[in-house]
């Protein structure tokens, strides 16, 4: 009973999605009200409350009241949506009855989802609006009555009906959409395989793979502990099958799916939300994060070829390798290029981001279907394919679309009180006029506040409260914004609420806590990276190409040589001249200027070239033509 209801109402939900991508979404709050009712009856049959338990009864009990409120309070809205925008109601009982209906669902289906954190967060800001009058000294206010509060949240268009679910229930819907169809299809396994080609045969090649095959999936999915869960029960079991250690083989996979939350071109799915709060629009946005996103997987994947080198890690064997005639035959490869030509054609022509999507979704239809049919695969088969991904697409949205309702009730709250505007100033008194005193007690904030929480509604928090401390001393919107994005997003992996590396640590059945050593040192470039940002605001598309060119020459080299520092790698034979070196390297490159990035590129040549020297050395001394694993110190074993 509860998986055929689970699979009626997701279909429900990929229906609309579907249906709306391709027409265009109906009055605002009727999307967003009937979005939000199926995301929420979904939500509670997929995370019922007391399953397995003895009081499960009660459990249904409650679930079943709380579906008929939130049919009723999202129905009444969808029915007098004109009068509700028109004439902007007062408050009366009816109302403060279905907004604490919705509430309470929306807490408790967050509270199921991805635990306490983020419900109490929501609470604690709507207590703020309601008390504030109550606190002394600048973080009190006026307060506000909950007739107040509900007509704020329920009554209008900037509480639970606001931007954010606006944007759920359209542009995020519909890439959710999309993403799910394309690897329904073929395009997961395909990613895979093509993982495999590019880096399977290089040192750390198991590592790599779950590199390459992460971002990969994070440019589609958008989601850390998706990608861990998706490619993690694949890479992490074949890198211990190579005898990778355990902590590492669950740092790499997660710190891979975390960089596909920063990689065009979803951004976890904060690349719509950074739009509409900007006002920018979504391919500005995307082109932005794409140098960062390349610096990012380029550190990784030194440190990880580096790493390897020196503990003489396996390659995946041949006969795990899939062909390159294999990877590219043309009923596996046509529809995904289809699909993203699809996606690309309507951005680039102007359409909008759900007519885009469509597109890729239809393309991926003309082309998946003859294919198969060509292949003589049964109807059935086919039509499941395309159904499991509707289904798909419909289940992904429920912890989105529910994290970014509590998400928009949170940020209503700051709005109405004013607490963003306070704390920024509070941040600017406390740094002063110093732009990196400023960034680093922002970026640590943000790193407190994204614990455990999604990466999405972590960003739409810091955004709110934390880049206006940035933008009020001068940093460009977009910069600021990328800044706090991307040190929200890495409090997925940093201790000690470090959800994506937990997960990881349970597939390889490890201890969390070395599994987060590994992880931040891998990352290591990427809490590096914003401060870039600040420095070459070139790095995001401002300037002009040959500010970007010298922007990504010094990202280049400071990576290069940041990675090498985290390696260990030993160089010269003194530990303490190899670091004195890779840190002149690092300096150089963090400061403006084609001189300076000249001279880092010739220590860091240097360095290099001293590397190999010393590895022929050491292979001639040996009487053997395949050298030591590179940096081996004489006692080092472990990083």
């Amino acid at each position: 009973m509860r998986a055929n209801l689970t699979k009626v109402l997701a279909l429900m939900l990929g229906g609309l999605i579907l249906y709306t991508s391709a027409t265009g979404p109906f009055e605002s709050l009727v999307q967003r009200s009937v979005f939000l009712a199926l995301v929420i009856l979904l939500g509670l049959v997929i995370y019922p409350l007391g399953a397995g338990k003895r009081w499960r009864p009660l459990g249904l009990a409650v679930d079943l009241i709380l579906a008929a409120g939130v049919v009723l309070a999202c129905g009444y809205v969808a029915m007098n949506h004109d009068r509700i925008l028109v004439e902007l109601p007062w408050a009366s009982a009816r109302d403060m009855l279905f907004t604490g209906v919705l509430l309470v669902a929306i807490l408790e289906l967050s509270r199921r989802a991805i635990g306490v954190i983020f419900p109490l967060l929501v609470m604690a800001g709507l207590a703020y609006a309601w008390l504030g009058a109550a606190i002394p000294g600048p973080l009190g206010h006026r307060g506000f009555d909950v007739y107040y509060i509900t007509e704020t949240i329920y009554l209008g268009d900037l509480g639970v009906w606001g931007m954010l679910v606006g944007v759920a229930a359209t542009t995020i819907a519909a890439f959710v959409l999309f993403g799910c169809l394309l690897l329904h299809t073929g395009g997961g396994q395909t990613f895979m395989d093509m993982a495999l080609r590019i880096s399977g045969r290089s040192p750390g090649g198991a590592a790599k793979v779950a590199t390459v095959a992460s971002g990969l999936f994070g440019m589609v999915s958008g989601s850390a502990v998706a990608n861990v869960a998706t490619t993690g029960n694949f890479t992490i079991p074949m890198m211990k099958r190579l005898n990778y250690p355990r902590p590492f083989a669950s740092g790499v996979e997660a710190v891979a799916s975390t960089g596909g939350q920063i990689a065009p071109p979803i951004l976890g799915a904060a690349a719509f939300i950074m739009a509409e709060i900007l006002g920018e629009s979504y391919l500005r946005i995307a082109l932005a994060a794409l140098l960062p996103a390349v610096l990012f997987y380029l550190g990784v994947f030194l440190t990880i070829h580096l790493v390897a080198k020196r503990r003489n890690l396996q390659v995946v064997p041949d006969d795990e390798l899939p062909t390159w005639p294999e990877v590219l035959r043309p009923e596996r490869i046509i529809p995904i290029l289809a699909a993203l030509g699809g996606l690309f054609y309507g951005v680039l022509s102007g359409r909008s981001i759900q007519l885009s999507a469509f597109y890729g979704i239809l393309m991926t239809f003309l082309t998946f279907v003859p294919f198969a049919l060509l292949a003589r695969r049964p109807l059935r088969e086919i039509v499941g394919k395309l159904l499991s991904g509707l289904m798909d697409a419909g289940k992904g949205m429920v912890i989105i679309g529910v994290l970014l309702a509590g998400a928009q009730i949170l940020v209503a709250m700051i709005g109405m009180t004013g607490i963003g505007v306070t704390l920024a100033s509070l941040i600017v008194n406390v740094g002063g006029e110093s732009l990196f005193l400023v960034a680093f007690i922002v970026g640590g904030v943000c790193l407190i506040l994204g614990m455990g929480i999604p990466t999405t509604a972590a960003y739409v928090l810091v955004a709110s409260v934390l880049a206006p401390a940035l933008t009020t001393i001068g940093v460009e919107p977009l910069i600021a914004h990328l800044f706090v994005f991307y040190f929200a997003t890495l409090s997925v992996i940093t201790p000690p609420v470090c959800v994506a590396v937990f997960v990881a640590a349970g597939i390889a059945n490890t201890n969390w806590l070395p599994a987060a050593g590994e992880a931040v040192r891998l990352a290591a470039a990427i809490y590096v990276i914003p401060f870039l940002l600040l420095i070459y605001p070139a790095l995001a598309g401002f300037g002009s190409w040959v500010d970007i060119l010298l922007a990504s020459s010094q990202g280049v080299v400071f990576v290069l040589a940041f990675a090498t520092l985290m390696s260990r790698v030993a160089i010269t034979g003194s530990r303490i001249l190899d670091v004195a070196g890779l840190l002149l390297v690092v300096g150089l490159a963090l400061t403006p200027g084609w001189l300076t990035t000249i001279g880092a590129l010739l220590v860091l040549g240097g360095l290099y070239a001293r590397n190999r020297q010393r590895i022929s050395a050491t292979a001639h001394a040996s009487g053997s033509g395949t050298p030591k694993p590179q940096g081996v110190h004489a006692k080092e074993t472990h990083p």
